[in-house]
């Protein structure tokens, strides 16, 4: 439970206490206040009412904020039902997708492929949230096994997490050559290549 529904939890707590307050009959706090001070002023049948009238104001107010609060949290924060969708519309959109890597980097090179990728997975959860789901909050976390052809993300947000395994394949379709580059003689490719990927439930 994030601190801001917690503080949501407190305002209607603090709200029916208002409220319960209203209700206390007009008799009973004067007893209360003979038995306490016995000099004291008697309290007027008008000063009751106007006292109920505030508290009942204050307790409405409350509740509406806490309403209102409990909306932005459920904005600000992933349940189940919004990650899973998510994830599963991210893993449809990234198989079979495919890019481009460094022309400095071999083929057994980690390189910054798996960070990189990291965070494109991170973006494509977001974007396939919906309009109720936040648009940050996910984490996307290499595995520490993860190798230059395969690697695996433990995708979480909220109290939900998803393994996601991405497998990185040189392209059938052959590496890309700039026009202009490499003197016209073709020397300078661009590798590119092909990712599958697959998600199953729970951390990596």
């Amino acid at each position: 439970m994030d601190a801001l529904t917690q503080l949501n939890i407190l305002g209607l707590v603090l709200s029916v206490v208002l409220l319960a307050m209203a209700c206390v009959r007009a008799d009973r706090v004067r007893a209360w206040r003979a038995g306490i001070n016995p000099s004291a002023e008697e309290l007027s049948d008008a000063s009751f009412v106007a006292a109920r009238v505030v508290f009942v104001a204050l307790a409405g107010v409350g509740i509406y904020l806490c309403v209102q609060g409990f909306g932005v949290s459920d904005g600000t924060a992933w349940d189940d039902a919004e990650l899973t969708t998510a994830v599963q519309g991210a893993t449809d959109a990234l198989d079979g997708s495919s890019g481009f890597g460094d022309i400095y980097a071999e083929d057994n090179d980690t390189g910054g492929w798996i960070d990189e990728y990291a965070t494109k997975i991170e973006q494509e959860v977001a974007e396939h949230g919906g309009g109720d789901a936040p648009q940050y909050g996910v984490n996307a976390t290499p595995a520490d096994s993860n190798t230059p052809s395969e690697a695996r993300y433990t995708v979480s947000g909220g109290d939900s997490a998803f393994c996601m395994q991405v497998t990185r394949t040189r392209s059938k379709d052959g590496d890309y050559e700039p026009p202009g580059i490499g003197g016209g003689q073709g020397t300078v490719t661009v590798p590119s290549y092909d990712f599958s990927v697959t998600t199953r439930e729970g951390g990596c």
